[in-house]
Parts: structure tokens; sequence; C-alpha cells
């Protein structure tokens, strides 16, 4: 292969109860990338569509994450990296992981597959560290490994793949205002008092146990915050009343999708999703704030190759 075109989807961070350890794979919404070999050994971005990003890769969050598995495998080429955004930077939902994860899995797919999808993980991570000034790795990885994924550890990394439960769908709502990440992150305390940590991690373990068991009522009782929704709620328009009309339209559970503005539900079954996101769109459709509601299976795959020649 020379040239390849990839989806690379959405994700959901956080869940909840999981900061900076859980996240899951959407299927209806993502970034479409082609990634094609060239003979001058660099990296180039050639073009962006959806929005305004840095061309120069040092700057760009696909590029960082380019020029570091470049680095690592030497190769005997350059890429040329097209980005067509149709996440929104700052939406809440992976943006950036989108288009970090996309490069280097195609980059990876081009050279023959040297690395596994989870060795490709840490240098997805060097965009992410770029966008939100934090090595996480909750989105770039279910972006990489679709279903939910759960970062046991970052020292050493250690990702563990866990499988959605067959009718398990989500809903997400993008009130269309920015919020970054590392806005996101210095409104939250450095420190989190033993009680909450007790109740956070409860709630973990029981997320971790509903999604083996399928056991969505233990899915439901597990999707509550105790380390950042209290303190990043406020930055999010209309979120309180999102999140009750949701659950009143029948959704497992709701909160904050990554850092923000985005809102996510996860229910069981389609109907009741697409209920939810109609019971979303009532709380934004009289105000001033543009949106957009996705309702999705859990995207099993991640990334997905379009084309490839």
């Amino acid at each position: 292969m020379n040239e390849i075109k990839i989806f690379s989807p959405a994700t959901v961070a956080n869940i909840s109860c999981g900061f900076d350890v859980l996240g899951l794979c959407l299927d209806t919404v993502g970034d479409e990338m082609v990634v094609r070999k060239t003979k001058d050994k660099k990296i180039t971005i050639t073009k962006i569509t959806g929005h305004d990003l840095p061309y120069e890769p040092e700057n760009n969050v696909a590029g960082v994450a380019a020029l570091s598995l470049f680095e690592h495998l030497q190769p005997d080429c350059g890429f040329e990296i097209e980005i067509h955004k149709k996440i929104k930077p700052g939406s809440g939902i992976g943006s950036s992981a989108a288009s970090a994860s996309g490069t280097v899995f195609a980059m990876n797919e081009l050279l023959g597959k040297p690395l596994s999808n989870e060795e490709l993980v840490p240098f997805a991570m060097k965009g992410e560290e770029l966008a939100s000034k934090a090595w996480h790795a909750d989105n770039v990885a279910p972006v990489l490994l679709g279903n939910f994924t759960l970062i046991r550890s970052y020292e050493p990394l250690d990702i563990i793949s866990i499988n959605a439960p067959d009718n398990l769908y989500a809903t997400v709502i993008h009130p269309q205002v920015a919020i970054k990440t590392s806005e996101a992150r210095g409104v939250m305390p450095k420190s989190i008092e033993l009680k909450k940590a007790i109740k956070q991690t409860g709630n973990m373990g029981g997320l971790i146990s509903g999604l083996f068991t399928s056991d969505y009522e233990l899915i439901g009782r597990s999707l509550h915050d105790e380390f950042a929704e209290p303190y990043r709620a406020s930055l999010i328009p209309n979120f309180n009343e999102t999140k009750e009309a949701s659950l009143q339209a029948g959704a497992l559970g709701c909160g904050i999708s990554g850092s923000g503005p985005s809102i996510y539900a996860l229910s069981k079954g389609k109907e009741i999703a697409e209920k939810v996101g109609k019971a979303m769109e009532n709380c934004f459709k009289n105000t001033t704030i543009n949106y957009e509601i996705h309702v999705s299976k859990i995207n099993t795959q991640g990334i997905k190759t379009l084309e490839s020649n």
C-alpha cells in the first residue's frame, strides 16, 4: 500500500466514574484522514478541511503523533497527511484523539503493521499531550482498540479491552461552545477527599462488572462521578437540566463526555437512546446555542479502513 483512507471515530472518556482511565468508542461520528507514502523522509500535512488547524507538524496533534512514530520506526520513506475534521476541536468527544490515533494507525498500516494497535497508543498519546497538557489514553485507546477500554496503569502502560453489552447505546449532545481540556482540568481540585475516592472506586468497579456481565441496572447505578462532574458541571450550559431529562427519558446514566461541553448518556436499546436524544434536544432547542446530537451503538472495531491502494 502507498495510500490509505481511514475513519477515525469519536470517543467518550471518563464515563463518569473512570476519570482518565475509562473510555468508549462511538460509531456514527469521526474524522476521515488520508495518509500516503512519500519519497522525502519527512512528515507533511498537506490538507485540512472542516476546521482551521496548524499545518506545521510540531504544532498539530496528528503531526506530533506522526513525528513520534516516525522517529521510533525510522522508515525508508516519508508521509503526507490529509485531515478532514468531522469532530469539532474542544467538543469533548475526542477530536484530538481521533486525529492523533488516525495518523499513527494509517502509518503503521502502510508500513506493514510492525506494531499492534495497542503498541500504537503511546505514540497517539503524544498528540493528546500537546492538546491537553496531560498524558492520558482514555480517548486514544478506544479509538485504536474499539469497545470500552480501561487504563489499569500508566506506568507501565496497561490497557484492558472490555466488550460492550450487545444492546448498549450511547447518546451524545454537543452544545457548540468550546471548552479546552486544559481549562476544564484547571477547575478541579488537586486532591480528592478519601470519602469521595471510596465512592468513585466502588462505582468504577460496579461499572466494569456490569459491562462484563451485561447487567444494565448495575451499569446505571455505577454511572456517578465524584471527581470531575461536581466542578465541571457549571462550565456546561443546561447540564443539570439535560442530565435530569435524560434520566427521565429512560437513560441508564448521564454525565460529562470527557472534559465537556458534550453530555453523554448510556441506554439499553436504540429506541430508548433515541428518546433520550429528543429529551436532550428539548433542553437546548429554545436557546441560542447550536448543538449536534449523535446516537450510536458502541463501536467494537475502532478505526476503520475506508480505502487503500
